[in-house]
């Protein structure tokens, strides 16, 4: 973005940067919910990462959700944007059903489970949690905002 001082000058201002993940809340018809445990950090969290510059955000989706867990999936509807205020990530997460594949973890994952929705209460923190447990509803997409650790309610 350019800023054009009185002089006539181009002085350029600082715009932030935000990165944009995608991935993937797989719902089994038995009501369980995929997720992963990092292998970076230990944490439960849903499947996914950073969409690639020239990948469609549903082609982000399936390719994260297959490297992560095997499974293949079907992307159905975006069911919420997430925005993490202090790291500048936007994270669009889509409801999915699993079409084929077989669990196996990757380097990004050292376990792949599918869980109730009070075991995603239970082992994944609040910011993680909700994603899974807003694809449950109709009532998306929601817009969440959060810190990195919990979520920030908006006015």
């Amino acid at each position: 973005m350019l800023l054009y001082m009185s002089t006539g000058s181009p002085q350029v201002k600082s715009t932030p940067l935000h990165s944009v993940s995608v991935a993937g809340a797989v719902l089994r018809e038995d009501g369980r919910l995929l997720a992963i445990r990092r292998a970076d950090n230990g944490t439960w969290e849903l499947p996914g990462g950073v969409l690639e510059l020239t990948e469609s955000p549903e082609a982000g989706v399936r390719r994260e959700v297959l490297e992560e867990t095997g499974i293949e999936v079907e992307v159905q509807e975006l069911t919420g944007v997430y925005k993490n205020t202090s790291r500048g990530i936007v994270a669009l997460v889509f409801r999915c059903k699993a079409t084929g594949g077989a669990e196996h973890t990757s380097e990004e994952s050292t376990a792949v489970a599918w869980l109730t929705p009070d075991e995603v209460s239970a082992q994944m923190s609040e910011v993680f949690a909700i994603r899974l447990l807003d694809a449950l509803d109709d009532e998306g997409p929601h817009v969440r905002s959060h810190d990195g650790r919990q979520l920030i309610s908006t006015p």
